[in-house]
């Protein structure tokens, strides 16, 4: 059997939901109608809309101005004359200007957020009978308006991602039902694909609403080589920007050791998924038995929650293997349970840095509310063309 290694990409080639162009804009001085007094006075020059960034760029602004007054006047054969009477342009700022009729518009290029939110009372349940003005959703600890809510069953592109080290061997056959079980208790109309990784990670499954596929996908095992859980985890949040369908979005990952082949650490693996406003990821983490010591266990387990916290998931440490079929349950009804927020960010693109996102709900009739949703965003603009994972090798 021909084997493709996962394809880590070297272009990130998710399409951008809100991507502006900013536009060129020059401002002129009309002419003096009288042909007695010849024009003296330059033409006021205007940087380009793309050169305005966030204000610390923009610092050097006397510099500009000091320039821009030793510049030469255009001449009248090459530059458009505007009436007397034609609106001014508005002022060059970090925003879109477009002319609207006889004046102009100005418009922010702001990101739009999607969050999948979960839910929960004081004693775990899952609350389901919430409502838009339940929620409260803080960017960088400013209220933002939601412009949709939504409480339904959509569908949902998965990657499945398994650890088929050779400590995983004997694990496998329940690994492998307790995801099949997933995949049926999920919405019909759900997408998945299978990973399995070692010290490389290779899709043995793309995208498929087929359960007897996706069995055949979870059955290449081979059990050797280290855990390169890191590069496995970024190369399918890469898949998923790239070729998923839906625009939910979910990883559920399976292993049972700690990272120890990837090319990437921790932190750049996390910041990675929030640059691609990523999938949310369950993690499943079977570190029970000898096979550790505590020390590799406990930090196995800091970056399985770490992963999970930070994008709106949760991690699962099942005391054995009968434990992972009611955990896989549980994690399907989860996914299914969602609300859906979006808003419209106060801050606009060119703003660079992470964004931290703080949600909370409040209902009569319900006590203290728990929210699980990612932890924030960068934007879009400035997410990295290229991933830092390896390009693919054929088998």
């Amino acid at each position: 059997m021909r084997r493709v290694s996962f394809p880590m990409t070297s272009h990130l080639r998710a399409s951008l939901r809100r991507a502006l162009t900013l536009i060129l804009l020059l401002a002129f001085v009309p002419c003096s109608l009288d042909a007695q007094q010849p024009a003296t006075t330059p033409t006021a020059a205007v940087a380009p809309l793309s050169a305005v960034q966030s204000p610390a760029a923009a610092a050097p602004a006397t510099a500009s101005a000091s320039a821009a007054a030793q510049a030469p006047a255009p001449t009248a054969d090459i530059d458009p004359i505007r009436s007397p009477d034609a609106p001014t342009p508005p002022a060059a700022t970090a925003q879109q200007v477009t002319r609207n009729g006889s004046g102009f518009l100005l418009q922010q290029n702001v990101e739009e957020v999607s969050l999948n939110v979960t839910v929960l009372d004081s004693k775990g349940r899952i609350v389901q009978d919430l409502q838009k003005p339940d929620f409260r959703v803080l960017e960088n600890d400013k209220p933002q308006t939601l412009i949709s809510f939504q409480h339904a069953d959509v569908p949902v592109s998965i990657g499945i991602i398994v650890d088929n080290s050779g400590s995983m061997y004997k694990k496998r056959p329940a690994v492998n039902k307790a995801a099949l079980d997933l995949i049926e208790a999920s919405n019909p109309k759900d997408e998945a694909f299978v990973v399995n990784f070692a010290d490389e990670a290779y899709i043995d499954q793309d995208f498929t609403s087929q359960v007897s596929q996706l069995r055949q996908g979870l059955s290449h095992i081979e059990a050797r080589g280290g855990t390169a859980l890191y590069d496995a985890v970024v190369a399918s949040a890469d898949k998923l920007a790239t070729d998923a369908k839906h625009p939910k979005q979910v990883i559920i990952l399976i292993t049972d050791g700690e990272d120890n082949a990837s090319t990437l650490n921790l932190e750049q693996t996390i910041r990675r998924v929030q640059q691609l406003s990523g999938p949310v990821i369950y993690s499943i983490g079977l570190l029970f038995g000898d096979e550790m010591s505590r020390s590799e266990a406990h930090r196995a387990q800091r970056a399985l929650e770490l992963l999970s916290d930070e994008t709106g998931g949760i991690a699962y440490f099942p005391g054995s293997l009968e434990e992972v079929d009611e955990i896989a349950a549980e994690v399907a009804r989860d996914i299914r349970s969602q609300y859906t927020l979006d808003y419209h960010s106060t801050l606009p693109s060119s703003v660079p840095g992470f964004r931290r996102i703080t949600v909370t709900a409040q209902a009569k009739g319900h006590g203290k509310l728990f929210v699980r949703t990612r932890t924030g965003y960068f934007p879009t603009e400035h997410a990295p063309a290229s991933s830092t994972t390896p390009p693919p090798t054929t088998h």
